[in-house]
């Protein structure tokens, strides 16, 4: 695995748009604007920057990356047709569905899928679940995180309880490594991260994650996803994408971006891949769009 790996592990950066697109090479096309959230970024913009480049040679036409701090803030973006394609976490995925297409959906280890990890000090080995954290102090993600907020939230629901009861404080991280941190440094007694953070932590850091103990892995859920704007993306510029998503894995720059990115390629997925977020997100009230 390459050190560059960590996407997203590392974003400590603010709102950041990478509008380099090349427009003057193509002068009749509007450019595409992907939107990228904090779950998937490098501290360095070289590996976005070459992967907009590529995307650019493929589909022939300006491509940007509008990068920001938040799920929420890439959302908004969505709902105002600010953005044609995104790379979201599959919880704002569900609940932008009405206005979105399903593009393509990354392979880690060669799956599309990955899970939430309860993860505990390394010092305490008497956590198994969630349902052993009474009164602790737990680190979420982000509000809008799948792994890092709803996940944890379902848990305590089997258990007839809600985080604002169970635990003694409970605060957002905005960001998965920072949970990890947390967690490690004793900031936090517990927290659930995304499997896909904590794992390639555990390549590229493993003094870190080795202060850190898995104490609960979730079932699998569908991967998050690229997602396209159902009014802005018509079906060529939609199958143009999606080809050059799909197509990464059969040439060698693609194949090197993939590895940069810590995905194996993209397939096409279905809407069904959700359908275990779906359920946590009825039982909790929150219908998916």
């Amino acid at each position: 695995m390459r050190a560059l790996a960590a996407l997203p592990l590392v974003w400590r950066g603010g709102s950041v748009g990478l509008a380099r697109a090349q427009h003057g090479s193509h002068p009749n096309s509007a450019p595409l604007r992907v939107g990228l959230t904090p779950a998937f970024l490098h501290d360095s913009h070289t590996v976005v920057e070459r992967w907009r480049d590529y995307l650019i040679r493929h589909l022939a036409r300006p491509v940007e990356f509008v990068l920001r701090d938040s799920y929420r803030e890439t959302m908004d973006l969505f709902r105002l047709g600010q953005l044609d394609f995104a790379w979201i976490c599959d919880y704002p995925y569900l609940q932008l569905r009405r206005q979105v297409r399903l593009l393509a959906v990354p392979l880690f280890r060669g799956r599309p899928e990955y899970r939430s990890y309860l993860i505990v000090n390394a010092a305490d080995s008497a956590t198994h679940s969630i349902a052993d954290l009474r009164g602790k102090l737990f680190a979420f993600a982000d509000p809008l995180s799948n792994t890092g907020y709803l996940v944890p939230r379902y848990q305590l629901h089997l258990i007839g309880e809600t985080p604002e009861r169970f635990f003694a404080k409970h605060f957002f991280t905005f960001g998965h490594r920072k949970i990890v941190e947390a967690v490690a440094s004793g900031l936090a007694d517990a927290g659930a991260v995304d499997s896909f953070v904590w794992e390639t932590l555990a390549e590229l850091s493993p003094t870190l994650t080795g202060r850190t103990r898995v104490a609960w892995r979730s079932a699998p859920f569908g991967f998050p996803p690229l997602v396209a704007h159902r009014e802005r993306v018509g079906e060529e510029p939609f199958g143009a994408m999606q080809r050059a998503l799909l197509s990464m894995r059969d040439d060698p720059e693609g194949r090197d971006l993939l590895a940069d990115l810590n995905i194996d390629g993209f397939i096409a997925g279905a809407p069904e891949l959700y359908d275990g977020v779906a359920k946590m997100m009825r039982a909790l009230g929150e219908p998916p769009d």
